[in-house]
């Protein structure tokens, strides 16, 4: 299968679901890579919610681009939980974009691994309740 390919939207349902603006550019003209990331970041915290209260960030790995991103590109942001120890959660985030201009339809533009941690309110590591 084409690794750019997206899999049928039905079957899931994005965390995040946002169209990009002309403010979101970088110098090229497409949708610059730190605008998705934050994206990517927020998603993924989404995606820890049944089985966490509050994370941060540790660290994100394997970002990769596949292709750019367009103004008017409705862009998806889909997590799915990889691991949790415990103190810590990984996530892998897909995101696809759904191209209104040019008719290449849905396609899969990034994904990322993220890792977070629990945090109690001291901000300090805590125990995943469903890892203990």
């Amino acid at each position: 299968m084409d690794p750019a390919a997206a899999p049928p939207e039905e079957t899931r349902s994005p965390a995040i679901r946002v169209t990009m603006m002309p403010r979101d550019t970088n110098a090229h003209g497409t949708i610059f890579g730190g605008v998705l990331l934050s994206y990517i970041d927020q998603a993924g915290a989404i995606g820890t919610r049944r089985h966490c209260d509050k994370v941060v960030t540790v660290k994100m790995t394997e970002v990769v681009f596949h292709e750019p991103v367009f103004v008017g590109d409705v862009v998806s942001f889909y997590p799915t939980v990889t691991s949790v120890g415990r103190t810590s959660i990984t996530v892998h985030v897909v995101v696809e974009a759904e191209r209104w201009f040019g008719g290449k339809g849905r396609v899969k533009v990034t994904e990322a691994e993220i890792v977070y941690v629990n945090v109690g309110d001291d901000r300090r590591p805590i125990p995943i309740a469903s890892a203990t």
